[in-house]
């Protein structure tokens, strides 16, 4: 063979191995950042209705990619919610109901998959910094469950011995036995918060370690996630932002939040990664609407946080992918944040989590595949184990339950309102589509609708269990992580 055609035939090879999946120069894996607000409701960004503040960064991240409108938290409450984002599964299969407090022995259990462990597989970097509430004892904190640096508090910026305005609580409260607040660093306490004035620097604190850890790891695919404290009561917020806007301090929380995610942006553009990064900004729950000024807003979705009526569970969903997700687009797909675990599975390789998971990947909605219909359901559990209502299609049947309504006089300034109960006695269908307040109760009008949800109903009940109707547990659930006597 002449010396030619054989340097012909090696050159040709090594372009062929070059654009191989396996080559060092094929296309990087993406960049992932998930920015995950407390108690933020559907209308309190600008792009979904806000007023009396502004929200830029969050409304060029919608201009630049895709915003949800009928998008779910896995639960209306913040343990069970976080949960359910980590692993991909609904809070219920993996033993979580409600929020965990200083005193609970129960966490994440070891044998379930994390989105950090399951990224690492693929040699992502991975970072928290804000509120884990996945457990506070160190077995289930986040460097256990594949997280390589942490800074942040354990459990909701309420749990500790001082109120909702900052004055000690009687000795006869439970949270007079709670510890100061701390804030960790990986597995160590790095200072306790004794006042409502140290709250103030949580965001820029977490937002300053985002930035951080985006320079260091500039060179490597990473997992940043920013479960933000605020806006959970009580509200902290930094002299840049107190007093600037013209609803008073939740405003001005929401406006500190927005500037937080402009500097993570500045900071993906200053090392050159925006365009190869998976921006996600979506909240962990509907807002607390008895704290009246201090509350966020449904944007007109029935009641709020711990409910399973709309304002409880959906949410504010924001994704910018450049090139992959078209600009300035709106979805009315439904998806829940379940479906972030497999849609990251999906776009970076990462194998699934052994075990059993209910979510499922929405790549295709976020490349703007109109015709994609990748969720079909949504269930809505609350409370130990509770099957509150189910979501198909349109169409949402809301079962029989109580709840603890908002409909009655807010509180002000840091100070909660009532609450009264409340008690659903029959199934009621609404029309998500003509009603999205849930006024109007179109059962009778609906009955073979009805039937089809109540087949939804039935099914999640067998694998996941209802103690509505007396099933503490299903076929397919799990045990919630516990501490044994030899830890």
């Amino acid at each position: 063979m002449k010396k030619s055609v054989l340097v012909a035939l090696v050159l040709l090879l090594s372009i062929s191995c070059s654009n191989s999946p396996n080559s060092e120069n094929s296309e990087k894996l993406p960049n992932v950042v998930l920015v995950f607000i407390d108690d933020m409701g559907y209308g309190d960004v600008g792009c979904y209705g806000a007023t009396g503040y502004t929200t830029p960064n969050l409304d060029k991240l919608a201009a630049q990619g895709m915003r949800f409108t009928n998008f779910y938290s896995a639960q209306p409450v913040c343990s069970a919610s976080r949960a359910g984002l980590l692993t991909g599964c609904y809070p219920n299969r993996i033993g979580f109901s409600g929020a965990l407090f200083p005193d609970s022995e129960v966490g994440i259990n070891p044998t379930e998959t994390t989105i950090a462990e399951m990224l690492k597989t693929k040699g992502y970097a991975t970072g928290i910094f804000g509120k884990w509430h996945l457990g506070h004892l160190e077995k289930f904190l986040p460097l256990q469950h594949g997280f390589d640096e942490y800074v942040g508090i354990p459990y909701s910026n309420d749990m500790w011995p001082l109120n909702d305005v900052g004055e000690p609580v009687p000795k006869t409260s439970r949270r007079s036995t709670y510890p100061e607040l701390p804030i960790l660093e990986g597995n160590e306490v790095m200072e306790r918060i004794t006042s409502l004035e140290g709250q103030d620097k949580l965001t820029t604190l977490y937002t300053e370690k985002a930035v951080d850890f985006i320079n260091r790891h500039a060179n490597q695919p990473f997992f940043l996630y920013m479960p933000h404290s605020m806006g959970h009561i009580p509200l902290g917020v930094s002299d840049k932002f107190r007093g600037k806007s013209e609803q008073g301090k939740y405003g001005d929380v929401m406006m500190e939040i927005d500037w937080s995610v402009g500097e993570v942006e500045k900071a993906l553009e200053t090392n050159n990664l925006a365009d190869n990064t998976v921006f996600i900004f979506t909240t962990d729950n509907g807002p607390w609407l008895n704290f009246g000024n201090h509350a966020g807003s449904s944007g007109g979705l029935r009641e709020g946080k711990t409910t399973s009526w709309e304002g409880g569970q959906r949410v504010p969903f924001i994704i910018k992918w450049p090139e992959k997700t078209p600009e300035g687009t709106i979805c009315n797909k439904l998806a829940c944040a379940i479906d972030l675990l497999p849609s990251f599975a999906e776009i970076t390789g990462a194998p699934l989590p052994e075990q059993k998971i209910d979510g499922t990947s929405v790549v295709e909605l976020w490349k703007g595949n109109t015709e994609a219909e990748p969720r079909e359901t949504i269930l809505f559990y609350y409370g130990k184990n509770n099957l509150n209502g189910v979501r198909k299609g349109n169409w949402k049947l809301v079962l029989p339950h109580t709840w603890m309504s908002y409909h009655t006089k807010p509180g002000k300034d840091g100070h909660g309102g009532p609450r009264i109960p409340m008690k659903v006695e029959q199934p009621e269908l609404y029309n998500m589509m003509r009603d999205p307040g849930e006024q109007y109760n179109v059962i009778e009008f609906y009955p073979e609708k009805a039937t089809e949800l109540m087949k939804v109903a039935e099914s999640a009940r067998t694998e996941l269990g209802d103690l509505n109707v007396g099933l503490e547990k299903g076929s397919g659930t799990r045990e919630i992580g516990k501490v044994t006597n030899m830890e």
